[in-house]
């Protein structure tokens, strides 16, 4: 169940600017914001020897569809391998930016396959804005509606089928491997400026020939093909479930609308809590308000920060939600069935549908 801390305001309320200035004080002071590069190096470690163990598997095993059950473990190691990448990006690793630039570009194109550059704009911008119309990228989708408004700008056969569009949601995540390498490519091949990108496809080609040579010289063309298949779709699913649950349903932003940092940032936001699992299958995204509010504190210290973020927000009215990691799902599927069907009820009654806007 979702719970949101919303209590009465005092009459006389600090600002959000001051507001934010002395929580991120009390968390400097408390030391949560010193780097863990022992945790982060640790980690890689782990991932890289699974790897290994995985090629060695793939190969002693050899041409037999018994190799398939390899592919979703694989799909597991890269997707821990792309939310250290992640961590690197926003500078949780290392003191020196250069430091986890290179870090995040090596685990993001060299492991993940995914272009750093491409990535680091559309995060950028979405950490700036989220869950704003016209800024956030996240909530702009072409098979689905995330908000009302965008519903009107589907055809009138896709109006149709997104009544129900909750229903799409999980099917759509089996694409989502398969849709994030695309986006990755195009942006690689566009004439679109981005910083060291001859390095970005330098990284991902050797990736990508490293990869399917292993296969090749394993398995017959349609048995690495379906290895392939398989790994991207376990790769979205992990993927696209651990970024869908922290912002969909929450409240949207219409264009050119203006909040501060510290209510922009836990408005829009669901943390999801649960154990050492759920924060190891999110790769630490379900301490997604922490995460907005402090974008470079290191992954392990986000649970550590939860209860001073929940009280300081409980004590100057802010609203802070957080749900279970069933409930958060719910809440997503719930609220794209919602949009769904809100745009067929506003093109009954136009009048109806200046009133609720």
């Amino acid at each position: 169940m979702t719970t949101t801390v919303d209590q009465a305001s005092p009459a006389a309320r600090p600002s959000g600017v001051a507001l934010y200035r002395a929580l991120a004080q009390e968390v400097r002071e408390r030391g949560l914001m010193r780097r863990r590069p022992g945790w982060y190096a640790g980690h890689t470690a782990a991932c890289a020897a699974a790897l290994a163990a995985l090629a060695v598997a793939v190969v002693l095993l050899g041409n037999t569809w018994a190799v398939l059950a390899l592919a979703p473990v694989v799909a597991v190691v890269v997707s821990q391998l792309a939310f250290l990448g992640h961590d690197a990006a926003h500078q949780q690793v290392f003191t020196r930016p250069v430091a986890n630039e290179v870090a995040a570009r090596a685990l993001a194109a060299g492991c993940a396959g995914l272009s750093y550059g491409w990535w680091l704009g559309k995060h950028g911008v979405h950490h700036t804005a989220p869950n704003q119309r016209g800024r956030d990228t996240d909530i702009e989708s072409k098979a689905l509606a995330f908000y009302p408004e965008a519903m009107s700008a589907k055809g009138r056969l896709q109006r149709r089928i997104l009544r129900r569009q909750g229903l799409l949601f999980f099917p759509l995540l089996l694409l989502e491997g398969f849709n994030l390498h695309v986006d990755s490519a195009r942006a690689l091949l566009s004439r679109a400026h981005r910083p060291r990108r001859v390095v970005d496809a330098t990284l991902v080609l050797t990736r990508w020939a490293a990869y399917l040579l292993l296969l090749s010289s394993a398995l017959t063309p349609g048995k690495a093909a379906a290895f392939v298949a398989v790994d991207l779709t376990c790769f979205g699913v992990l993927l696209g479930g651990a970024f869908a649950p922290n912002h969909t349903g929450m409240p949207v932003l219409q264009p050119g609308a203006r909040m501060d940092f510290l209510h922009r940032q836990v408005t829009a936001s669901r943390n999801v809590s649960g154990g050492w699992w759920v924060d190891l299958v999110m790769g630490g995204l379900n301490h997604q308000v922490e995460h907005h509010l402090f974008p470079s504190m290191p992954r392990p210290t986000l649970r550590q920060v939860r209860p001073l973020v929940r009280d300081f927000c409980r004590r100057h009215d802010v609203p802070y939600t957080e749900t279970t990691f069933a409930g958060a799902f719910r809440a997503v599927v719930r609220h794209l069935d919602t949009v769904g069907l809100a745009g067929r009820r506003d093109r009954s009654c136009p009048l109806a549908a200046r009133l609720r806007s």
